[in-house]
């Protein structure tokens, strides 16, 4: 969050099972609105293919998150 006070576009992608922790984080910090994007869980077992069609699925926000888009 750092980079985003310092006007430097961030894509934050967390997992499926941590929605509950940057929510309570998030609120801590006072941002309670900022843009996280969710992949599912685990990707550390999943095989490179699985891993590239997750990516391909967050590469459009991804792209929303860094080009700051609606």
């Amino acid at each position: 969050m750092t980079l985003e006070r310092q006007g430097i576009p961030t894509a934050t992608i967390i997992t499926s099972v941590f929605v509950h922790t940057a929510e309570a984080y998030t609120r801590l910090l006072g941002v309670p609105d900022f843009p996280y994007l969710v992949c599912p869980h685990p990707i550390t077992s999943v095989g490179p293919r699985e891993l590239e069609e997750r990516a391909r699925l967050l590469a459009p926000g991804v792209r929303r998150l860094l080009l700051r888009e609606a």
